[in-house]
């Protein structure tokens, strides 16, 4: 069965959630407040929220196959254990840390973790994407974009999807699972709109392509040509990211931010900064773990 109107299933207020992933094994949300800074499980089946605070702003993580987490910071990337201790820095940040920080982050399909950072200021595309192998080397993929976004690859693992939030583009790219290469960027989807803004996405089971409109209330589904099957609108002007989870991965949930909306925007939408979810047609796939 699905569900054409999104709920609220964690009212929350946050400033800024982000980088919701599903854990199978725990049958329970993981996500982000960048701005608190904390890392959050929430338990769907209780609708327990217990938030993890971090030491500055986190811009993303991925499970780690060992347990815990790697996170990434302002400072670099760390390493924390299950219950969000932070540990020890295994990457230092490869940019100003008073210009820019780490944001979306995702690993790919033999468990590297990707990871992009953002300029700051909006002033320029400065920003840039990086590969983290299993060892912790860190490999600059390419540059050219303001707010790294929007990671998420293909069911084959043969595309990698990238948006540039301020460009209001998506791009494809060909990409090598044998060296965590992507190759052969092309637009995949652009908009012009001022509230067509592409924010965190992910992928479901049929290869359709799901992307968060921050500023826009909705996410868009696009098919693996990039054709647009469906807008789905959300009780929230700000959607970042969206996953998906439940038992049979037909449940999809959907982080929101707060930060920066006028008054008059949070009367008429008084969750946003809440997690949202609906029953979908298509089931998603299971987020891979980071093998380092």
């Amino acid at each position: 069965m699905t569900s054409d109107a999104f709920t609220c299933v964690l009212d929350i207020g946050a400033s800024l959630g982000e980088c919701p992933l599903w854990s199978v094994d725990e049958q329970a949300l993981y996500w982000i407040d960048i701005n608190a800074p904390s890392l959050n499980r929430f338990e769907p089946a209780s609708s327990r929220n217990i938030a993890m605070p971090m030491p500055e702003a986190i811009g993303s993580y991925a499970f780690r196959e060992g347990g815990g987490f790697v996170v990434a910071l302002r400072r670099g990337l760390w390493l924390c254990d299950r219950d969000g201790r932070v540990t020890r820095r295994a990457v230092e940040a490869p940019y100003d840390q008073k210009r820019f920080r780490f944001n979306d982050g995702r690993c790919d399909p033999s468990g590297r973790f990707i990871v992009g950072t953002m300029n700051e200021a909006q002033d320029g595309p400065t920003a840039a994407l990086y590969r983290v192998d299993r060892d912790f080397t860190i490999t600059r993929l390419f540059a050219g974009m303001t707010i790294s976004n929007g990671l998420a690859w293909s069911p084959d693992g043969r595309t990698m999807f990238h948006s540039d939030t301020p460009a209001r583009t998506v791009r494809a790219f060909d990409y090598d699972e044998a060296t965590g290469t992507p190759s052969d960027g092309r637009v995949f989807a652009q908009w012009t709109g001022q509230g067509e803004r592409p924010d965190g996405g992910t992928t479901d089971a049929l290869g359709h392509y799901w992307s968060a409109h921050y500023g826009g209330g909705r996410l868009v589904e696009l098919a693996p040509d990039g054709t647009r099957v469906a807008e789905h609108p959300l009780p929230a002007m700000c959607p970042t990211m969206c996953a998906f989870g439940g038992p049979d991965l037909r449940t999809l949930y959907v982080t929101t931010a707060r930060q920066k909306r006028d008054a008059a925007e949070l009367a008429k939408y008084p969750r946003s900064g809440g997690i949202f979810a609906k029953r979908v047609a298509n089931a998603g796939r299971v987020e891979m773990r980071f093998r380092g």
